[in-house]
């Protein structure tokens, strides 16, 4: 059983766990800074790992594919902090700051995880949240917003690049829905999340879908799961029980009626 709690404030996430179970994040749809009171934070990306530990801050860019991995690191539990920041709060910052200490002929990277740091206005910042991990009181509206001006104070003084990183206001991204869907059928996603992980409101997820595919997206992912269950079935030391869950499905009856309505027969046979 995963025992946790995550705690959200108008974006900011206050997440504690308290077994050795793991958390999976498979996109960020909104820039991303994180902090780690303990425990271990393993970004994967491109078979590539960065792993951050207590004490150390990352942001992590929008816009791409990454699994964060929550963990423990020896017997301490992760507890984190993740400010995302959403493209109105950045806009209104950006119209609110002097255009003349924006640096000019800085051109973002194109790495999307940075290490931040540790100083003592970054540290201060998140150490002035931790009351809040075992409290009654919620910090007000008013209290985040300060918290999340504060927080991009620090990263502009961390290093030029984030000024082209956190204000480019360019129309919204988006990613191949069939890419994204081929690596994360097995997720349990709603339409909703899936649309803002490839980079569209619902709307337009829905509209774009249909131009790609002559069944529902959610019609789909079961096709999807159930052919990739039918390969695995091959397989004569799998047991369907171990199969179905592995899968993306939740339930072994609806998997059992699900493959024989798509089969004509079940997928013990």
């Amino acid at each position: 059983m995963n025992t946790s709690e995550t705690l959200n404030y108008s974006g900011v996430f206050l997440s504690c766990f308290y077994d050795n179970d793991t958390s999976c994040v498979h996109a960020t749809k909104d820039h991303t800074l994180v902090y780690l009171y303990s425990g271990k934070l393993i970004i994967e990306e491109y078979n590539k790992e960065t792993i951050v530990g207590a004490g150390e801050c990352v942001f992590i860019r929008r816009n791409h594919r990454v699994k964060m991995r929550k963990v423990f690191s020896g017997k301490d539990q992760y507890k984190g902090i993740s400010m995302t920041f959403k493209r109105n709060f950045l806009l209104n910052f950006f119209k609110k700051i002097d255009k003349k200490y924006i640096p000019e002929d800085i051109k973002a990277p194109e790495k999307n995880t940075f290490r931040i740091p540790t100083r003592p206005d970054v540290t201060s910042l998140f150490l002035s949240l931790t009351p809040y991990f075992n409290s009654s009181v919620s910090p007000s509206t008013e209290i985040i917003n300060l918290k999340e001006q504060e927080s991009l104070h620090c990263l502009l003084r961390t290093d030029a690049v984030f000024f082209p990183i956190l204000f480019d206001f360019s129309n919204p991204w988006k990613i191949d829905i069939l890419d994204f869907l081929n690596e994360n059928y097995t997720d349990d996603l709603t339409m909703s999340e899936i649309a803002a992980y490839t980079g569209r409101s619902l709307a337009t997820f829905k509209r774009d879908f249909a131009k790609i595919s002559k069944v529902p997206p959610q019609k789909w992912i079961i096709n999807k799961r159930l052919e990739t269950a039918y390969e695995k079935l091959q397989d004569k030391n799998k047991k369907v029980s171990e199969i179905y869950s592995e899968v993306g499905f939740k339930n072994l009856s609806h998997f059992y009626s699900a493959f024989k309505k798509q089969y004509g027969y079940s997928p013990k046979r």
